[in-house]
């Protein structure tokens, strides 16, 4: 079997069984099916800048034994791995209450490839009220109205990223990670 327990998340250097690891405090990384461990605290650090937790620490962990491991493995068989799929059509989806008329989004059956719609109403996507808020409480400026607009095309070119980034890793759902990360200030 594995002379190995897992591999690191961050590095992917091999955790010996019975050796000290780390595993994040949050109980999101800590998923059974989906195991976040770490070698070193310097890795996990590198998972926590990823991760954006508000609070969290290292916890200190010792890898099963072999012998222990593999008991557990016997009493729970692996799945059978997936059946290779073969490219389908294009599905076409449509959001319920949506006109007729309304922008549809095409899956194709390539993996990672999204298709984007041309969105034909580009409404506000900023708050005005808090985004001319910020801007007064921060510097005491006051905010003209064509700032949406600028601000809103900001948001769909960030969103139309998180997107293709999900798109690339075939998932169908947009999480935190996709999004691009801000400049530092």
């Amino acid at each position: 079997m594995a002379e190995t327990w897992l591999k690191c998340t961050a590095c992917k250097n091999p955790i010996p069984f019975n050796a000290t690891h780390w595993v994040c405090s949050v109980s999101t990384c800590n998923r059974p099916k989906f195991p976040m461990v770490f070698c070193t605290v310097s890795c996990w650090d590198s998972h926590v800048a990823d991760a954006r937790h508000r609070d969290a620490w290292a916890v200190e962990a010792r890898a099963p034994s072999k012998a222990v491991w593999e008991q557990d493995h016997a009493s729970h068989p692996a799945p059978p791995p997936p059946k290779p799929t073969v490219p389908a059509a294009p599905v076409v989806r449509r959001v319920v209450g949506d006109p007729p008329s309304a922008p549809v989004a095409v899956a194709t059956g390539t993996p990672g490839a999204v298709h984007l719609q041309e969105v034909v109403d580009n409404e506000i996507l900023i708050v005005v009220s808090k985004m001319k808020k910020y801007i007064k409480d921060r510097s005491g400026m006051s905010c003209a109205d064509a700032v949406t607009d600028v601000l809103s095309e900001h948001v769909r070119a960030i969103c139309d990223e998180a997107i293709r980034a999900a798109g690339r890793a075939e998932r169908k759902t947009v999480l935190e990670r996709d999004v691009p990360r801000p400049p530092r200030r």
